[in-house]
């Protein structure tokens, strides 16, 4: 299906938008009880008891989410359609997500009158889902191009496209790093803990633990998470009687706003800052970070920095044109701070002694039917393995059924009769069996 055009267009847009998507402190505790309950179920030694633990372990993790992150609603709009997903009209849907193509029962309940079919709106990311149960609704596009139009409907409302203080409270309350963009272009990126407001407008940002700050998604050079590793605040916003902010100001103006060496700015929002000059960085004409060192930051009576601190590295710029999740420079800020440490991974195999042959036997039914040329020998002899070890595996049956040359009566009658047998063990291999035969015709 990603072949195309259109919906391969929708991943590309997904994935470029999601990489945006502020992720929250309990989306992160989310992940890892799943990954966890995921490496324990997929591993054949561990026990009842275990899996229970880790399954408990994630039901009071997700009860303890307060609140959508960006992140969870995008992954809702990712299951909705690309695992989910159906298209066409309501009355007449065809399946395109791959977790329908995948279960053998969503795929065939889907289409029934059992499960609501919605057509697909922005009213997707707001629907929560449960991956241990069947779907009660779907969401239904017109057609692939109507997924990239919803897509971008959400986008626009996410803080990497708003901007300003709104998208620095999602940051706040996320609890994990996050990049702010000034209209200057320069990034910083860390764990946002609070703003200033002064007339309604953002004066004043601080963000906590290691810090980076960039330019067009580049680390500066000395600027790293390791250098900025206590946190980092700057001072935004214009200065006092001037339309102009600080990025606009030349080397030379610098240096007739300095008394004997030492610069004194003030905004238009009251925050004063005193101290020499030590260095500056400046992208396309606009100066981006001004070093101060010998400096003082005050807001009133209240002091934001104290010359004690070491350099005051001021980030300048006007406004907060976007606040995005997850570093600017991810590579270099990973580098520098070991990035998100996660637990160790269970080897990736579920054999077991128990089911080593059975896998072989089923690899064995794949090899006769790419051959094209199955004898009713050779079925008989692997139907034979499965009668004595494996007396209730009904897929395998149904295959050999599939492939079975015609006029092989007597094997035919035998498999059909016990799968006969094995419908009667539960409903679900009840359904699963009535629909495979279905298929196949009467030898």
């Amino acid at each position: 299906i990603i072949a195309d055009p259109e919906y391969s267009a929708y991943l590309r847009a997904y994935g470029e938008i999601s990489r945006r998507a502020i992720f929250s402190y309990q989306d992160m505790a989310v992940y890892e009880a799943v990954r966890n309950l995921s490496i324990v179920k997929e591993d054949p030694k561990s026990s009842d008891g275990q899996i229970d633990q880790a399954q408990l372990l994630l039901d009071a993790t997700a009860l303890a989410v307060t609140f959508a992150s960006e992140a969870t609603y995008m992954a809702r709009m990712n299951w909705w359609t690309v695992e989910y997903g159906l298209v066409g009209s309501t009355e007449d849907p065809k399946i395109y997500g791959a977790g329908l193509l995948s279960s053998l029962g969503e795929s065939y309940s889907c289409l029934g009158p059992k499960v609501a079919r919605e057509n697909l709106s922005l009213e997707c990311v707001s629907t929560a889902y449960d991956i241990t149960k069947p779907q009660p609704q779907l969401f239904v596009a017109r057609d692939f191009h109507h997924l990239t139009k919803v897509l971008h409907d959400f986008a626009a409302t996410m803080a990497f496209r708003t901007g300003g203080k709104s998208a620095v409270e999602k940051a706040i309350q996320a609890k994990t790093v996050c990049t702010i963009a000034l209209d200057s272009g320069i990034q910083f990126s860390g764990v946002v803990v609070s703003f200033r407001e002064v007339g309604g407008a953002l004066a004043y940002l601080k963000l906590d633990g290691p810090t980076q700050v960039a330019f067009a998604d580049q680390e500066l050079e000395g600027q790293g998470p390791d250098y900025h590793a206590h946190g980092f605040s700057t001072v935004i916003g214009k200065l006092k009687n001037s339309d102009r902010s600080l990025n606009f100001v030349s080397e030379s103006e610098l240096v007739k706003m300095s008394i004997n060496g030492v610069l004194n700015l003030e905004f238009a929002s009251g925050i004063r800052i005193v101290g020499k000059v030590k260095s500056q960085v400046r992208r396309n004409s606009q100066l981006v970070v001004l070093s101060l060192v010998d400096c003082t930051a005050t807001l009133g009576n209240e002091t934001l920095f104290k010359p004690e601190w070491g350099t005051y590295d001021l980030a300048c710029g006007d406004k907060v044109v976007s606040v995005f999740g997850g570093a600017a420079d991810r590579m270099a800020y990973v580098a520098k701070t070991g990035g998100f440490k996660q637990s160790p991974m269970a080897p990736k195999s579920n054999l077991t002694p128990e089911n080593r042959r059975l896998n072989e036997l089923y690899a064995a039914i794949r090899k006769l039917r790419e051959a094209g040329g199955a004898t009713a020998a050779e079925l008989e002899k692997i139907e034979g393995e499965l009668t004595k070890d494996y007396a209730n595996d009904w897929l395998s049956r149904l295959e050999i059924l599939e492939i079975l040359p015609p006029g092989n009566p007597t094997l035919s009658a035998k498999l059909r009769t016990r799968l006969a047998e094995i419908r009667k063990l539960s409903s679900d291999r009840d359904e699963m069996i009535a629909r495979g035969l279905a298929l196949i015709p009467e030898a």
